[in-house]
C-alpha cells in the first residue's frame, strides 16, 4: 500500500523514489535548524568585528589627541629633547603601537624601537602636526605623523570565534536534526495506526471504522469523513447485494412461468389455437424481462453520467400535457382525471423528461383513490432549479417507507397486488433522470395526500 510506504520510518528511498513524510519533514527541519544556526552566528561574528574596530579606532583616536596634546606642550617649552623623552614615554607600555614622524621632505624626525618590525596587520592613522621643537630651528614647522596600531591579535580572536561558532551551528543543527526525527516519528505514530486500522478493513467487516479516539485534532476531520465514506460504499454494498438479490427474484418468476408452461406445452399435442394462446402469453413475460433489462441498462448508463442530452424547452407544461394525453386511457380505467400547475421553460432532455413524467403518472395511478385528481405541478426555483412532482389522494402511506421509493425494485405490497408488471425501478430511473439533470428525487405524504417529484437544474 503506498500510504504505508510513504509514512513509515523505517522505509528507505531508493533511486527515483520520493522520501517519506517522516524523512522529509526530518530533512526540512534539519535544513531550517542550520539556516537559523547560521543567521546567528553569523550575527554575533559580524556584531563582534565591528565591535572590535570600532574599539580599534577609538584606540587610535585616543592616541592622537594625546600625542598632539604631547606636542603641543613641548613646543612650549621649547625641549627637543623633552619632546624625544616624552614620545618614548608615551609608546612605553604600549608595544602594539608603532609611531614614525617624519618631516615635509620626507626625512625621519622620530621612530619608535618597534617602527621597523613586521606585524602581522596594522591599522594606521596618518596626521599632520605643528611642532617644530622635532628638529633645528630651520627645519618647517609642519611634520607628518604615522600611528600605526596592531590588530593581530583581534584577528586571531575573530579566527578563533569563527571556528566555535561554525562548529556550534554544525553541533546545533546536528541535535535539533536528531531530536527532530525523533519528534517526526512520534508525532507521525497516530497516522501509522491509522494505516494499520485500514489495513484490518475488509469486506467482510462491512460495520467496522476507524476509531479517532486517540488521534490528534489535525487528524480527526480525514478520519470522520474517512468513516462517511465508509458508511456510503456500506450502503453501496448492501444496495448492491439486494440488488442482485432482486434481479434474482425478478426474473426467477417470468423464467420459472416461461419453462413451465413450455413443459407442459411438450407434454402433449396442442393445436394451433392453444400454440398460439401459449407463445402470447409468453411473449408477454418475454416483453416484461426485456423491459425489466431495459430499465436496468439504462441506471447502469445513468450511474456513469451517460444519457441526458440537453435542449430548450419553452413549456414543460405542455410536455407534461402530452404525457398525461398518453395515459389518458389507463387514467379513465381508474377512473381519474389530472391537470398540469405551473409552467417554466429550461434546457432539459425532453425525452427523459418525458419518461420521468410517465413513470410519475403511473405510479400515483396505482395508489390515487378513484374519483380524485392527480395533479402535476412544476415550480421554478432559485438559481436555474426546477421541481417536477404528482400528487394524488389515495390511502395513508408510512412515511418511514418513502426514502426507500426510488430504490431499486422496490414495491409496496399493494402495488404488488394491483399491477403484476409493476418490477419496482419506475421511481429508481426518475431519481436517476434527476440526477442526470443535478437534482434529486423527493416524497412527501400527510394525510392520505402523496407528493412524489424530482427537482433538476434547468440551465445547462
Amino acid at each position: 500500500m503506498s500510504l504505508v510506504s510513504s509514512t513509515s520510518p523505517t522505509s528507505q528511498a531508493g533511486p527515483g523514489e520520493s522520501l517519506s513524510l517522516g524523512q522529509r519533514l526530518s530533512w526540512w527541519l534539519a535544513w531550517q535548524a542550520l539556516l537559523g544556526l547560521s543567521l546567528v552566528c553569523a550575527s554575533v561574528y559580524i556584531v563582534t568585528a565591528l565591535t572590535l574596530a570600532q574599539r580599534q579606532e577609538e584606540v587610535l583616536d585616543q592616541k592622537q589627541v594625546v600625542l598632539q596634546h604631547l606636542l603641543a606642550e613641548g613646543r612650549a617649552s621649547h625641549a627637543n629633547e623633552g619632546v624625544q623623552h616624552q614620545l618614548e614615554d608615551f609608546h612605553a607600555g604600549h608595544s602594539d603601537l608603532q609611531l614614525r614622524v617624519l618631516a615635509p621632505d620626507g626625512r625621519l624626525l622620530y621612530a619608535s624601537a618597534n617602527a621597523a618590525s613586521a606585524a602581522p596587520r596594522l591599522k594606521s592613522r596618518v596626521f599632520e602636526i605643528n611642532s617644530p621643537e622635532l628638529g633645528p630651528p630651520d627645519d618647517a614647522s609642519w611634520a607628518r605623523a604615522e600611528l600605526s596600531l596592531d590588530v593581530g591579535a583581534d584577528d586571531v580572536l575573530l579566527s578563533r570565534l569563527a571556528k566555535t561558532l561554525a562548529a556550534a551551528a554544525l553541533a546545533g543543527t546536528f541535535l535539533i536534526a536528531l531530536g527532530g526525527f525523533r519528534l517526526v516519528r512520534l508525532g507521525l505514530r497516530p497516522l501509522h495506526l491509522l494505516v494499520d486500522q485500514t489495513r484490518a478493513l475488509d469486506a467482510r467487516q462491512m460495520d467496522a471504522r476507524l476509531d479517532g479516539s486517540a488521534q490528534p485534532a489535525e487528524l480527526q476531520p480525514l478520519i470522520a469523513q474517512f468513516n462517511a465514506l465508509l458508511d456510503r460504499l456500506a450502503g453501496s454494498y448492501r444496495q448492491m447485494e439486494g440488488f442482485n438479490a432482486d434481479v434474482a427474484h425478478e426474473l426467477n418468476t417470468p423464467l420459472a412461468t416461461l419453462i413451465s408452461s413450455c413443459e407442459l406445452a411438450l407434454r402433449r399435442s396442442r393445436d394451433a389455437d392453444e400454440l398460439r394462446e401459449l407463445l402470447a402469453s409468453n411473449l408477454e413475460e418475454l416483453q416484461r424481462m426485456a423491459g425489466m433489462v431495459g430499465d436496468m441498462l439504462f441506471l447502469a448508463h445513468a450511474d456513469r453520467g451517460h444519457g441526458a442530452r440537453r435542449q430548450a424547452l419553452p413549456s414543460l407544461a405542455q410536455v407534461a400535457r402530452e404525457v398525461i394525453e398518453f395515459h389518458e386511457a389507463a387514467l379513465e380505467e381508474a377512473n381519474l382525471a389530472a391537470e398540469v400547475l405551473g409552467d417554466a421553460s429550461g434546457v432539459v432532455d425532453g425525452r427523459l423528461l418525458r419518461r420521468a413524467l410517465s413513470n410519475l403518472l403511473s405510479n400515483a395511478r396505482r395508489f390515487a383513490r378513484p374519483g380524485t385528481r392527480l395533479q402535476v405541478r412544476i415550480q421554478a426555483e432559485a438559481q436555474g432549479m426546477l421541481r417536477l412532482s404528482v400528487i394524488n389522494q389515495g390511502e395513508v402511506l408510512d412515511p418511514v417507507d418513502l426514502p426507500r421509493w426510488f430504490d431499486r425494485f422496490y414495491r409496496a405490497d399493494s402495488a404488488r397486488g394491483q399491477d403484476q408488471r409493476n418490477h419496482g425501478l419506475g421511481l429508481s430511473i426518475v431519481a436517476a433522470i434527476a440526477r442526470l439533470h443535478g437534482g434529486e428525487g423527493f416524497a412527501h405524504t400527510a394525510q392520505g395526500r402523496t407528493e412524489v417529484g424530482f427537482s433538476l437544474r434547468a440551465v445547462s
